[in-house]
């Protein structure tokens, strides 16, 4: 995930004009040999002018990971990636597709979730990832996954301006990142 997060701030900031990718989701996220993940299939992105920080388009991307202003007015922003990022993190730790067949009506993969939030929160998280390897500690990996799970949530809000900045994602996900490393390497 933070291969990901890294590319999104690439083409979010480290450009002239702001890439959105427009259909961020698993198949567009491809892993190379070293497990370095790269986004891939820019048919549909779109380039934000610099006065611009959205645009309209009829293009529509990959239902359960399109943000909902750009499934429902055709708004283009760099908030709808990272809404994008978020439901793609929740699948990765609940090993829940948000199209699942389980969700139906008004129940969606973000309102199952918080439903278990907070004292249920490892009734969500796929049991595969709980498991004790090596020793690790249970409870660091439900924290760790908790901070995750988090992350998501914020990332896929339903109001563009109350989600998180890719920014500050890459930010807590390299953090992320060192906590497990530091706890890999003491044994943890």
């Amino acid at each position: 995930m933070v291969d990901v997060a890294s590319a999104l701030y690439y083409l979010h900031y480290d450009q002239l004009e702001s890439v959105v990718h427009c259909d961020l989701k698993p198949s567009n996220i491809l892993l190379d040999e070293d497990m370095v993940a790269h986004v891939g299939d820019f048919g549909i992105a779109k380039i934000l002018t610099e006065s611009k920080d959205s645009t309209q388009t009829k293009t529509l991307g990959t239902l359960g990971y399109i943000a909902p202003e750009y499934g429902s007015e055709g708004k283009v922003s760099i908030k709808g990636d990272v809404y994008s990022y978020g439901i793609i993190m929740l699948e990765m730790i609940t090993r829940k597709k948000p199209t699942d067949d389980m969700f139906v009506g008004e129940l969606t993969l973000r309102k199952w979730i918080n439903t278990s939030l907070p004292d249920k929160i490892m009734d969500v998280v796929d049991d595969g990832l709980l498991g004790i390897e090596n020793g690790r500690d249970v409870t660091i990996m439900q924290s760790v996954l908790s901070s995750i799970m988090e992350l998501g949530l914020r990332c896929s809000e339903e109001l563009p301006d109350e989600r998180v900045d890719i920014k500050d994602v890459l930010g807590k996900l390299q953090k992320i990142k060192l906590t497990l490393s530091e706890n890999k390497n003491r044994g943890i």
